[in-house]
């Protein structure tokens, strides 16, 4: 007679958007899927209160570990990552929805060690990504040669640092606010380029300060985020894509991308002591 899989307990750390569509969707849908709940911890949480079942809402991060998780979701912030993440990895799989943290080398070095020591698995999500699977082939081939990826989106989409985008008015159209290495973007665009720096992790040889990144405010872009990635391989061989995401104005996140980290959770059965593009 065929026994059930045991379910897998899933915490998530951040009531944003994303978290809140994760949250929402495990509790719909996880339990024929496998999934269960095991806890939902926010900055403020306050804004639990009503939204999640009261005995499922950690008050100190710093006890998750009492919740006895196969799996932490980060959907927060990178400096969790920081403060976090090598705790975490101790305890269960991790899967990253800040990879933007993994361009500091000596966290990056880190994460990948406690996964490797703890024998967990460090999930980075495709998200917003077209094409990763493919581009880590080509990468572990040898073949990779360049990598570059320009996001573009409305300015209320952006949350930088500093006063980049403090001055920006509506129909001034496109403005390229910076190229160069991801390695310099993700400080600069914490929040934004976690797809670039998912390119980044899937084009490993190249890593953050190899693979180029450029992003862009168009005032004309009300309703999509627009990913354009553009690949170089041996011999003359190249793919560009050009990958148009749903979202609107001020969305941080395009709506295609909820179903995309979806599916990377699915994913998080185990893949050994490494980190796994999903």
């Amino acid at each position: 007679m065929a026994t059930s899989s045991p379910s897998q307990r899933i915490g998530v750390v951040g009531y944003g958007h994303l978290g809140q569509y994760l949250v929402e969707r495990i509790l719909k849908d996880g339990a024929p899927l496998g999934l269960t709940l095991a806890f939902v911890w926010n900055r403020n949480s306050d804004k639990l209160k009503g939204l999640v079942p009261d005995e499922l809402i950690l008050g100190d991060l710093s006890s998750f570990a009492d919740r006895r998780c196969d799996v932490i979701v980060e959907v927060c912030h990178p400096q969790i990552v920081k403060d976090f993440g090598i705790q975490f990895l101790a305890q269960s799989h991790l899967l990253v929805g800040s990879p933007s943290a993994l361009s500091d080398p000596d966290l990056n070095q880190k994460l990948r060690q406690a996964a490797q020591l703890h024998g967990r698995t460090l999930y980075v999500p495709s998200g917003a990504l077209w094409g990763g699977q493919d581009i880590q082939r080509l990468n572990d081939s040898g073949g990779l040669k360049a990598l570059f990826i320009r996001m573009s989106k409305h300015p209320s989409c952006f949350r930088l640092t500093g006063d980049v985008l403090s001055d920006w008015t509506e129909g001034e159209g496109r403005r390229v606010l910076f190229r160069g290495s991801v390695a310099e973007l993700c400080p600069l665009a914490p929040n934004n380029v976690n797809t670039m720096a998912a390119a980044a992790v899937a084009a490993g040889t190249l890593g953050f300060t190899g693979v180029q990144g450029e992003i862009v405010s168009d005032t004309a872009l009300s309703d999509f985020h627009v990913v354009e990635v553009e690949v170089t391989g041996p011999a003359g061989f190249s793919v560009h894509t050009v990958r148009r995401n749903p979202a609107k104005l001020g969305a941080v996140t395009g709506s295609a991308t909820y179903n995309s980290f979806w599916n990377s959770l699915l994913v998080c059965k185990g893949h050994g002591g490494r980190i796994y593009l999903c």
